[in-house]
């Protein structure tokens, strides 16, 4: 009968190395879904970045004076790109609100000056499809949130976070931006 100590401790530390790899795996499935989600919010702001070459060459036709503003797309779009190979969220999100002004002030001052591109079939196709795809980014922006909201509650809860530490899983950023990169881009008409 000496066994059935024995036996006890073994199911126990069966159990408990079930526990961590269940808990490790999970833990692992959040933060690809972490990195997942944030790699769909950087193929909206590269469709957006892909699009607004055309949208320029379209305005080029009327303003040829936008100089300035083709100049902040190029630096926003390389701000971008920078940020994107470093994998800074932050870089990221500053380089697409500094896209989203420039967009803002161009379409404003095209609007104003030349209201005859607005009856312009292809420019009003790609606004149209600017403005969905800035919807696509609005969606992805929150659904990162909530994976990261996710990840984070589950690597910060007990007991979990005991395996969290153990593995060096770490924290995730929200997505978030501030101040004037509140403002949401008017394109109007």
């Amino acid at each position: 009968m000496w066994w059935i100590p024995v036996l006890i401790v073994v199911v126990v530390i069966v159990i408990l190395v079930l526990f961590v790899i269940s808990v490790y795996n999970k833990l692992v499935k959040q933060r690809n879904k972490v990195r997942n989600s944030w790699s769909q919010i950087d193929v909206q702001l590269k469709r957006r970045f892909d699009l607004i070459p055309n949208l320029v060459e379209t305005i080029k036709g009327y303003a040829k004076h936008e100089k300035d503003i083709l100049q902040s797309f190029a630096d926003a779009r390389k701000s971008y790109v920078r940020a994107s190979e470093e994998g800074s969220i932050e870089g990221m999100a500053e380089a697409d609100a500094r896209l989203s002004k420039a967009l803002n002030i161009m379409v404003n001052a095209v609007k104003e000056q030349y209201p005859e591109l607005k009856a312009d079939k292809h420019f009003s196709e790609m606004m149209d499809t600017l403005k969905d795809t800035e919807g696509k980014i609005a969606y992805a922006r929150q659904f990162y949130n909530d994976v990261v909201l996710q990840y984070n509650n589950m690597r910060e809860v007990f007991p979990t976070v005991v395996i969290a530490n153990m593995f060096n899983f770490k924290s995730e950023n929200f997505f978030k931006v501030e101040g004037e990169e509140k403002e949401n881009v008017k394109v109007s008409f």
